[in-house]
């Protein structure tokens, strides 16, 4: 139950700041009571009248997670990851510890307030397309296209309401079970396939939507394919290699201010 568990989140987590915390999050439950008639407002399970209705069960999660980690409390974005955890796992209590691992561990600094893990990531994209997919780059860099109008959706939702429902399971599996590698493999791998597609580009906002393009249509929705091609078309991707283009990247999104 909801109640079980926000009592295993204050335990685990100590109560010294509790009452800062629940000051804090009074804040936080605004803005995700407002994305909650927003996460998957196509499906039936989210719907206010549903029985049991899943909105309730993501407040709940989401509640519990604001109080366990306050210096992330909430962020837009993680309504669609929590919801999809629900979605999968059918539990409140799975669904938390899922989405403490996601956040905390496997893509730390994603979603805090300043979210630098996330554009970290999405600078490192950039470095990345610009060494294996030169042409991409200089197309972009031309239009002074900001590669987080392209593909910041993509990182602050892991794919999900993206992709496919089918290939987001896949994708979420080698995230788990390997870590944030595979976000770069996928991203790489969609504009790789593409790549002949985007240069026909001529604006920015052609740029945009052939990007919103090419997350739809057979290749992504062939799975087992798709996966294979994500381990094959990006080439050689080594954590050494994104942990020093991470360092960069970092250094000189800290340096902006």
């Amino acid at each position: 139950s909801s109640g079980k568990l926000r009592a295993q989140v204050m335990r685990a987590g100590g109560n010294p700041a509790a009452a800062k915390a629940d000051t804090e999050t009074v804040v936080t439950l605004v803005t995700f009571c407002a994305d909650l008639n927003r996460t998957f407002p196509d499906n039936v399970r989210f719907r206010k009248t549903a029985e049991p209705c899943l909105q309730r069960t993501l407040y709940n999660v989401l509640l519990a997670y604001a109080l366990h980690n306050p210096g992330v409390g909430y962020c837009q974005g993680m309504n669609f990851i929590a919801g999809y955890l629900i979605l999968i796992t059918k539990s409140e209590e799975e669904s938390f510890w899922l989405l403490d691992a996601l956040v905390g561990r496997i893509l730390p600094d994603y979603y805090s307030p300043a979210m630098l893990g996330l554009k970290t990531d999405q600078e490192v994209l950039a470095e990345l397309v610009r060494m294996k997919l030169p042409a991409v780059a200089a197309l972009m860099d031309g239009h002074g296209v900001l590669w987080t109008l392209l593909v910041s959706r993509w990182f602050i939702c892991l794919f999900v309401d993206i992709l496919p429902v089918e290939t987001v399971l896949r994708i979420w599996d080698c995230l788990f079970n390997e870590g944030s590698k595979i976000i770069f493999r996928v991203a790489l791998t969609l504009i790789k396939q593409h790549q002949a597609f985007i240069l026909e580009a001529s604006s920015i906002p052609d740029i945009c939507d052939k990007f919103k393009q090419i997350t739809k249509g057979d290749f992504v929705t062939e799975c087992h394919t798709f996966m294979q091609k994500i381990f094959s078309e990006p080439g050689s991707l080594s954590m050494t290699t994104i942990t020093r283009l991470r360092e960069n990247c970092r250094a000189a999104l800290l340096a902006q201010g």
